[in-house]
């Protein structure tokens, strides 16, 4: 059964009722994110019980030491960890000498956390009897400022409800904190210095290894019924400083805290001048007070919200889910910095290293286009240019040569850091998706520039990769790929996986394309990216061969292109016909009875399909969805997109329906169990896409925007905005028809349903 505990509202994320068994999942429902910094929903005064603390900053990270059994040629020497940073939220409160804690309460009652979407903040309230008798009524108020992102703002009221009582308050900093997920229980964090200044403190400190150098900070204003109370004593230890208010509070009065805290970071200022940086800020943001900046940050989000919405009428989970998915992507990345990227946790936790995968290009891509200005797509197309060197580093230590390029399975600076070795060294899809992502990014914006500037470089060092990657079978009179681990990371160490197999032979023709294009258009970057990579006609005509003699693996039985070579020699249980206590089969099963299973944990075949839908006929698709579908266990967050969105296409809107709903509620349900350890954010792009793509039918053909909508039965409209090339259209559609506006100064065609329609700016057009 699905958790259920979270209220259905369109704007709100809501938990009523305290449970200490579901306080770390909600730790990642209540998540809260600025682009440059986010946390877990960690209570700010302590808590005993089971807990996952977590404060991250965007692109500060640590290279664990690779941990396995048996050291191979060619693993990564470390997995780089995004860090657990030290910890400003924290607020110590003794009532009488006895801790608050809700661990220990006798009574938890009026339990409320609500985190607010369409504002931007997270708010808990509770009533709590003390293990001492004091009941205490507590309000707190916390977010992340957009406008200021080095920044987060804590207003924390306390009231004592049946008694006086002698009350210490210690709003603290806390540099002794560790990763849950660390390899060897290394030390991440040096601190180096410990300080306080009026009001303020702050904790130095810097990195291991990799020597990012940070300032924590906090500045605090305690009140009691409105009235200034200033005096506090300062707790200074090696990696902890606090200031301790000593107040005898009465009953009934009102304690107000307010606590501004966050970082600076040698990312953004000289190393020498962060704690100068950290006081700039507070001055900054303590001058304006808590409710300008609060105010501030909800105009924030209003902007955010104006492009990014979409309303979903007469189904609350339906509306609640989108607006969720949108929401943690926004707090993930915002595209100002183009040395960022997106995490498939983001800032909510460990798992996987918080670092760069492939689910970037394919899925994240798309919303960040249609939602923001192409500036934003080109800094995470950017991101990968930089990062080209790292990239012809990884294949050269896996032996290929002459520029061939092998971008990471999982990084921070560009440098392969996963050490599975089924995945780190054969899961080389994620080349494809790259070179797709440049194809997408052009057709969809028009801006062909990135590629004679960077993409055709890209393409090169991809192209050389497949061309080494392949092998001639004397047998089968084609070229074939050995050993790899396709998207279904349920089949490891396969032959002839069709998806990447059909990849490598678009990406070959594709990056041959592209450099025909270029020498006649751009003759002067051909001439400059021809002498850097050293590229001759030889070479162009020996990777044609290659993909013009790709062996692809076919059933001519069932009349469908195979996962790989052996997966008809399974024995082809479907999943209906599995019983519910082995699911999740991650979880319940050992690898080796995956492996030898036909379960794919998400689409493979069917991704191939969503990427060149163009390449293949509706009967084709209705063919391969109905052959793999009924043998996909959906334990990966990427899977019930795409099939959400084919199954839309196939006009089976119930079962897109139900994929919808997977998809958008997959952490909310917690689908998969195991939320309390971070959100799936990547994955949250293909539920808008779900959407977007799927129920609106929204594509790019002929260099035409194109819709054919549909709606589900279950819903009364629902509507969105695309930024297509600079021009907002706006999209409403319901069971009557469905209606276009489009912003700006130009007429833009369209095609709704394969019919002409010109859009006027100003008009609102009803199909």
């Amino acid at each position: 059964m699905n958790q259920d505990y979270i209220k259905a509202d369109p704007w709100s994320i809501i938990e009523e009722d305290f449970e200490n068994e579901r306080v770390k999942s909600s730790e990642s429902l209540f998540s809260i994110g600025n682009g440059a910094m986010g946390q877990r929903a960690n209570f700010e005064e302590n808590y005993s019980g089971d807990t996952f603390q977590g404060s991250y900053i965007a692109g500060v990270y640590y290279p664990d030491k690779t941990r396995v059994g048996w050291w191979k040629n060619g693993y990564p020497e470390y997995f780089a960890k995004v860090l657990n940073a030290p910890n400003w939220i924290g607020i110590n409160i003794t009532l009488n000498g006895t801790p608050l804690d809700l661990y220990t309460c006798q009574k938890v009652t009026s339990f409320r956390r609500e985190l607010n979407m369409k504002e931007g903040w997270y708010k808990r309230s509770f009533v709590a009897t003390t293990s001492n008798g004091l009941e205490v009524a507590v309000e707190v108020t916390r977010f992340l400022s957009l406008e200021y992102d080095e920044v987060g703002a804590i207003q924390y009221n306390l009231q004592i409800l049946n008694s006086d009582a002698k009350a210490e308050v210690c709003p603290y900093l806390d540099s002794g904190i560790k990763n849950m997920d660390s390899n060897w229980d290394d030390k991440f964090w040096n601190t180096t210095k410990v300080s306080s200044e009026g009001n303020r403190a702050f904790i130095e400190s810097h990195t291991m290894k990799t020597n990012f150098a940070i300032c924590t900070f906090m500045q605090s204003e305690l009140t009691v019924d409105g009235e200034k109370f200033e005096d506090f004593s300062t707790k200074e230890e090696e990696m902890m400083v606090g200031h301790a208010y000593a107040i005898n509070l009465e009953k009934n009065q009102t304690l107000t805290l307010i606590k501004y805290g966050g970082y600076a970071v040698d990312r953004n200022h000289p190393t020498d001048g962060l704690k100068k940086a950290a006081d700039v800020v507070l001055s900054k943001v303590s001058g304006l007070g808590f409710d300008v900046i609060f105010q501030k940050q909800k105009e924030d989000w209003a902007q955010i919200w104006e492009m990014s919405d979409i309303t979903i009428a007469g189904d609350a989970k339906a509306q609640q889910g989108i607006r969720f998915n949108i929401f943690q992507l926004n707090q993930t990345y915002l595209g100002k910095d183009s040395r960022l990227n997106i995490g498939p946790k983001g800032f909510t936790g460990e798992k996987y290293g918080g670092s760069t995968y492939w689910d970037t290009e394919a899925y994240c891509l798309p919303f960040y286009m249609a939602t923001k200005n192409q500036d934003v797509a080109w800094n995470l197309l950017k991101y990968r240019y930089n990062h080209l060197d790292r990239a012809i580093e990884n294949a050269g230590k896996l032996g290929f040569d002459n520029g061939a390029a092998l971008y990471p399975m999982v990084t921070m600076n560009g440098e392969e850091c996963h050490n599975e070795w089924e995945i780190t060294f054969e899961e080389i899809h994620r080349n494809g998706a790259i070179a797709f992502a440049v194809y997408n990014y052009h057709r969809f914006t028009g801006d062909y520039s990135y590629i004679p500037k960077m993409g055709l470089e890209v393409l090169v060092g991809i192209a050389r990769f497949w061309h080494q990657r392949v092998n001639f079978s004397e047998e089968k009179q084609k070229y074939v790929m050995l050993g790899v681990t396709g998207p279904n990371e349920y089949e490891n160490n396969v032959n002839n996986n069709w998806y990447s197999n059909y990849l490598a032979k678009w990406c070959i023709d594709y990056a041959v394309e592209q450099l025909n294009k270029v020498e006649k258009e751009y003759p002067e970057d051909y001439d400059r990216v021809l002498s850097k990579v050293k590229l001759t006609r030889k070479e162009i005509a020996e990777w044609t061969k290659v993909s013009g003699n790709m062996f692809f693996p076919y059933s001519e039985k069932h009349k469908v292109f195979l996962q790989q070579d052996g997966f008809l020699d399974k024995e082809m249980i479907k999943v209906n016909d599995l019983d519910k206590s082995e699911r999740p089969i991650n979880q319940k099963w050992s690898w080796d009875r995956i492996l030898r299973s036909p379960y794919i944990k998400q689409a493979d075949v069917l991704q191939g399909f969503y990427f060149f839908e163009d390449h293949f006929s509706q009967e084709e698709l209705a063919r391969h969805f109905d052959f793999y579908e009924p043998f996909t266990v959906h334990e990966s967050s990427l899977s019930p997109c795409v099939h959400s969105i084919q199954a839309a296409k196939l006009g089976r809107m119930d079962q897109a329906y139900t994929f919808y709903l997977r998809t958008s509620r997959l952490d909310l349900d917690d689908y998969n169990k195991e939320v309390e350890e971070g959100l799936h954010i990547t994955s949250m792009a293909g539920t808008w896409m779900s959407i977007v793509e799927g129920f609106g039918g929204m594509r790019v053909l002929d260099d035409q925007l194109c819709f054919t909508p549909q709606i589900p039965k279950q819903w009364e409209s629902y509507s969105f905005r695309v930024n297509f090339r600079n021009q907002i259209v706006t999209i409403f559609v319901s069971s009557e028809g469905t209606s276009f506006e489009v912003t700006g100064n130009q007429d833009l065609n369209i095609k709704v349903n394969g019919e002409q329609v010109t859009l006027v700016p100003g008009e609102v057009i009803k199909i």
